[in-house]
């Protein structure tokens, strides 16, 4: 058993972290100032703190691992907020960083797939970019235990679904229960590879539970990827839905898919593509 903390925890993916960790018998606490969390995704079991990450240091606790999901976590918010993107994704995970650093902690990094495109393509993509960097600073200069784990696009129980930090499932999600259009941006051939989130959760247990350090970041997504086109047939066959087209939006890049197999080679993690039988099982 292990005293575990968790920041935004009670977001998307770190809440299904959590009842996984729950579920194991661990102690876990999370640092979520909810901003985008819901109270709703809080487990029972867990210690909930309603504080910001540049408060990580009012933490008395001895953990023993930190998974660091906080994060401005959206392309188009970070546009209407570069500076809170910054301050979030930057200097908060500097902080965390310094007290791993003082505290001897393991950290297990959120990164994201945008890092294989421009990071000047949108705040969000400089700001994860940057925090990446800056956990391989702590990791060479500073000998801290610190894996990055870089996600793709997640889906799942508890997803955002509002229009400003959901992904395309959670608001066509939504939209299809109240019969509404689903919003198609751009030309709709761009490529997601839709990571489900229980995927997730299972990648960064094997990444907390190793030794092995990568010497870049694990890559936790399922190789596979559909266009957003090709999603839409999916709603369609099964909501008969309708669809309209709204203008291509900054930031929008044209594909993303997993880039190395070391988290299936060397940590045996196996991802599934759970995506038609998800959307066949929506409670719409």
């Amino acid at each position: 058993m292990k005293n575990i903390l968790v920041t935004g925890g009670a977001g998307f993916i770190g809440s299904n972290l959590i009842k996984k960790l729950i579920d194991q018998g661990h102690n876990v606490t999370s640092l979520d100032n909810y901003s985008t969390g819901n109270a709703e995704n809080e487990v029972k079991e867990a210690k909930y703190i309603n504080d910001d990450i540049e408060n990580i240091f009012k933490l008395k606790t001895k953990f023993d691992v930190c998974f660091h999901l906080a994060a401005q976590s959206r392309v188009q918010p970070s546009f209407d907020d570069a500076e809170e993107s910054v301050r979030i994704n930057v200097t908060g995970t500097t902080r965390v960083m310094e007290w791993a650093k003082i505290n001897n902690i393991k950290v297990i990094y959120a990164g994201s797939s945008s890092k294989h495109h421009d990071p000047s393509d949108s705040p969000y993509a400089m700001t994860k970019f940057l925090g990446e960097e800056i956990c391989k600073l702590y990791k060479k200069s500073f000998d801290v235990n610190v894996e990055i784990a870089r996600f793709y696009n997640v889906y799942g129980p508890a997803e955002p679904i509002d229009e400003k930090f959901g992904n395309v499932i959670g608001i066509w999600r939504a939209k299809v229960k109240k019969s509404l259009p689903l919003p198609i941006v751009g030309d709709g051939n761009q490529k997601r590879d839709f990571t489900h989130v229980l995927d997730i959760v299972d990648g960064l247990l094997k990444i907390s539970s190793s030794d092995i350090k990568h010497d870049d970041a694990w890559e936790i997504g399922t190789g596979v990827n559909y266009s957003v086109n090709q999603l839409y047939s999916m709603f369609n066959k099964k909501y008969n839905t309708r669809s309209v087209s709204i203008p291509d939006q900054r930031g929008n890049y044209r594909e993303t898919l997993r880039v190395n197999d070391d988290l299936i080679n060397i940590l045996n993690w196996k991802p599934k593509d759970r995506l038609k039988e998800y959307i066949e099982n929506l409670k719409s």
